[in-house]
């Protein structure tokens, strides 16, 4: 039987059954070749439930459905709560930003899908002009406190997130909590903010 005609039985692309004859005839074996990337982190069972639940879904990516479907023991947690105590991070209050749409900025939806299966209904997103709407938030947190959560309308500029955020939230939360700041790596966190977090006596994680 030909590559062409075993790709076409199982359904597959030919360059797949293409590159397992190549490998068995230098390595004797279809195995993953050696590689100095990360180890896998499933099992072949939560493989399959991955595999399964994604010809459910298939517009979601497949690192939200291995969070979704595979689960963290017990064992793992006391040990992760044990390694980071809380006065080991509880004088911190880490910030971030972060925008939050309701469809892609570009329209499209990324699925993934078989040979024969482009214009399936399944694999068929409606497409909303402009990308929608969205909105972009910020807040910080720390051992047991949160900030509040700060709207920000339109574009995020150093004077913005001095005049919006630090001054009103940020430095009256650290002053009142005894804490340490830990920025994000927004770019309006420039010099002058540096200087006006130094004249609040704001210590600052590097």
């Amino acid at each position: 039987m030909s590559t062409r005609a075993v790709a076409r039985e199982l359904n597959v692309h030919f360059s797949t059954i293409s590159c397992l004859q190549r490998c068995f005839r230098e390595f004797g074996s279809t195995s993953n070749w050696p590689h100095n990337s990360r180890p896998c982190e499933t099992t072949p069972a939560q493989d399959l439930d991955i595999q399964h639940l994604h010809l459910q879904d298939r517009d979601q990516p497949p690192g939200q459905l291995l969070q979704q479907s595979v689960c963290i023991t017990k064992e793992f947690l006391h040990k992760l709560s044990s390694a980071c105590s809380s006065s080991s991070s509880g004088g911190v209050l880490f910030t971030d930003e972060s925008r939050f749409s309701l469809y892609r900025a570009d329209g499209r939806q990324r699925v993934w899908r078989h040979v024969g299966e482009r214009f399936a209904d399944v694999n068929v997103v409606d497409r909303v002009a402009h990308g929608g709407c969205g909105v972009m938030l910020w807040a910080g947190v720390c051992y047991g406190q949160q900030t509040q959560v700060h709207f920000i309308d339109g574009i995020l500029n150093a004077q913005r997130y001095r005049d919006e955020i630090l001054r009103p939230i940020v430095v009256p939360f650290i002053h009142d909590h005894h804490l340490m700041l830990q920025h994000d790596n927004a770019w309006p966190q420039d010099l002058y903010t540096v200087q006006f977090l130094e004249a609040e006596n704001i210590p600052v994680l590097a």
